[in-house]
């Protein structure tokens, strides 16, 4: 016989938990809600709510499936993030609530002068352009990536956020056949370096793409190609808005003081890790 909510979220959070996932009760009830289509308050209320045989069958195979450190959010299809839910898929890195440094620190120099115009590089799902138009009805994005796959996430996305009209997306690698000036660089570029990937979490290592992850041997590689290549994509008093790994901070600094930029700002994230780091040309 079908459980009841209650019921089955006991049982979900004891499986997680002897498999050794750390956010047991986090995730379970995540799943849970997202099979029974119901929030958090309403599934606190409904605990007697019995599960449909369907329903049942669902969250099993998706408790089986998290067992196997298959993230929450590859399992649903999907991850919120700035208040709003993205599509994701295996072609894109599954969004943090760290990254959300990234839109802070972006709205906090909007209030000093319009950001009319921003490039979002190696965008994957899009979280940072498209969260970025949603906040500022009158601006325009280009979002780039070098994958087909994640632009095609990217695409529905904008779609489902109604800001498609409003951003090009871009197959490119970095600034190759990027045209025009922005009044923002944003972007959220791999950083790890590469021989630390086998030793990541399995959920990162096991899920997110490697392209997304892999930073080359120090895990500077993608800081160099955008310090690079950004002068000539700025407009003027344009800036440079990047999320950076721990203990990072120095070495990205000096990339872009070797390319003639300055710091502008830099944010940490909840967590108290600096995350994110503003540039200007010097």
């Amino acid at each position: 016989m079908p459980e009841t909510a209650g019921t089955a979220l006991r049982a979900a959070v004891a499986r997680l938990r002897q498999s050794g996932i750390a956010s047991a009760a986090l995730d379970a009830r995540l799943l849970l809600q997202d099979v029974l289509a119901l929030d958090h308050a309403a599934l606190i209320a409904d605990q007697h709510r019995r599960l449909t045989a369907e329903q049942q069958r669902q969250l099993t195979e998706w408790i089986a499936r998290r067992e196997r450190n298959e993230p929450v959010s590859r399992i649903l299809g999907w991850r919120e993030f700035y208040g709003r839910r993205f599509s994701v898929s295996p072609a894109v890195l599954d969004p943090r609530p760290d990254s959300e440094t990234l839109i802070y620190a972006a709205l906090e120099m909007a209030r000093q002068r319009p950001l009319s115009s921003l490039i979002d590089l190696g965008t994957g799902s899009g979280i940072l352009a498209l969260t970025l138009l949603a906040e500022w009805p009158d601006a325009r994005a280009v979002a780039t990536d070098k994958s087909p796959a994640a632009l095609a996430i990217a695409r529905v996305n904008a779609e489902k956020l109604g800001v498609a009209q409003r951003v090009t997306l871009v197959e490119a690698d970095w600034w190759q056949g990027v045209e025009g000036r922005f009044d923002l660089v944003v972007s959220n570029p791999p950083y790890i370096a590469a021989q630390e990937i086998p030793g990541l979490d399995a959920d990162v290592r096991n899920h997110d793409p490697l392209t997304a992850l892999d930073g080359g041997g120090d895990g500077l590689d993608s800081y160099r190609a955008i310090a690079a290549g950004a002068a000539p994509h700025l407009a003027d008093q344009g800036v440079i808005l990047v999320e950076i790994g721990a203990g990072q901070a120095r070495d990205v600094k000096e990339i872009f003081f070797a390319n003639k930029f300055k710091v502008l700002l830099e944010r940490r994230d909840l967590g108290g890790h600096l995350r994110a780091l503003g540039f200007r040309a010097d």
